[in-house]
Formats: structure tokens, C-alpha cells, sequence
């Protein structure tokens, strides 16, 4: 068994690892990104890196895996604090918007669809770790309202489906586009916002 002090150390060089591939795979490109570039950006070895990761594919996933995670946690949170459905429903836009498109995170959803062509598999693991776990996430909160009491027009999973495509559309237009869409205003997500609240006829419901 690894003394402490040793699993520390290789923890810290994992991180260090990972965060040296995430942004030369964001400076570069994932194709034109070796492992002993990121080897002398983080320190260590190429031995540590094969034993912590396996291959450069399995570092990517690391990478993948820590920086872009779903907006479970953001659902969970937003209901927590126990506002009217359509004040929790903006809370949750406003937040799946800046996690979603943030810069980096684009970039790495470049990768992700330029890989897909050769890993499809690779492709649907990380849409069924972001995309669809905060869809399922939302559709779990719209399910615990109708639940209570709430009517609404649509199925939680039908307005699930929905609500995400408020973000999943501008994602993968950002990451194929490279800012050639133009970025997105938060007016125009506030406009979207309150138009799918009073589609799904949340406007004038409160928290029960």
C-alpha cells in the first residue's frame, strides 16, 4: 500500500498532468498535441503518464471527465433554494449558460466532435455525461413539481428536451462556428428563457 505522502504526491501530479493536456489541447488542438509536450509542461515522466492514464486517448477522457461536468449539481441547487418554478428555471438557465459556454469548455466540445468522426462511442459518453445527466436532472425537477401540485403543459420529459435545447444548440453552434455565430447576449437568453416558461405555462405558478 502506497504510503500517504506518496498518494498525495501522485494526486498532485495527476492534476498537474491533467491540467497541462487541457491547455495545450486548447492552444493546439488534441491531433497536435504530443505527450512529451505535456510531460515537459507538467513535470514528471512519460512513465507516469502512461501509468496514471494509459495512452493519450485516456488522458482526454481525464481531461473531458474534470472540466466539463453537468449541471446536476446547478439543478440540485437551484431547487434548494426554494423559489417559484420560473425564478428556479432562470436561476438554472443563467447557470447552464456560463457553464456551457464558457470558452474553454467550447474547445473542448470542438475536440469531442472532431473525434466523434473515428470514436463515436467517445462521443455519446460525453453527451450522456453532460448533455442528457442535466436533461434527466431537470426532467427529475419538473417530475417533483408535477408531483406537487404543479400543472404544466408538457411532460417533464418533453420539457426537459426542451429547456436543454436552449443551450445544446448554441454549444454545438459555438464549437463548429469557432465565434463565427457571434456570442449570445444574456438578453436574448432572458427573452428565450421567459418564452419557455410561459410555453410550458409556469409564469404565475409558485413552489409548493
Amino acid at each position: 500500500m502506497d504510503a500517504p505522502s506518496d498518494t498525495l504526491r501522485l494526486d498532485r501530479r495527476r492534476a498537474a498532468i491533467i491540467g497541462a493536456a487541457r491547455h495545450l489541447f486548447i492552444e493546439q488542438g488534441y491531433e497536435r498535441t504530443t505527450l512529451g509536450q505535456i510531460v515537459t509542461r507538467a513535470g514528471g515522466s512519460l512513465a507516469t503518464v502512461y501509468k496514471l492514464f494509459g495512452n493519450k486517448d485516456g488522458l482526454l477522457e481525464a481531461v473531458i471527465r474534470e472540466n466539463v461536468a453537468s449541471g446536476e449539481t446547478l439543478v440540485r441547487d437551484a431547487e434548494a433554494a426554494q423559489l417559484s418554478p420560473a425564478d428556479t428555471l432562470r436561476r438554472i438557465a443563467e447557470g447552464l449558460h456560463e457553464q456551457f459556454l464558457d470558452p474553454e469548455v467550447i474547445a473542448l466540445v470542438r475536440i469531442v466532435i472532431a473525434r466523434s468522426i473515428s470514436e463515436p462511442q467517445f462521443a455519446r459518453q460525453f453527451f450522456e455525461r453532460t448533455a442528457n445527466r442535466t436533461r434527466d436532472a431537470i426532467a427529475a425537477l419538473f417530475a417533483r413539481w408535477q408531483g406537487g401540485g404543479v400543472a404544466m403543459n408538457g411532460s417533464p420529459e418533453f420539457l426537459a428536451e426542451m429547456f436543454m435545447g436552449l443551450f445544446v444548440s448554441d454549444l454545438q453552434t459555438q464549437a463548429i462556428s469557432h465565434g463565427a455565430a457571434g456570442g449570445q447576449m444574456p438578453e436574448r437568453l432572458h427573452d428565450r428563457t421567459d418564452f419557455f416558461i410561459r410555453a410550458a405555462d409556469l409564469s404565475s405558478k409558485t413552489h409548493r
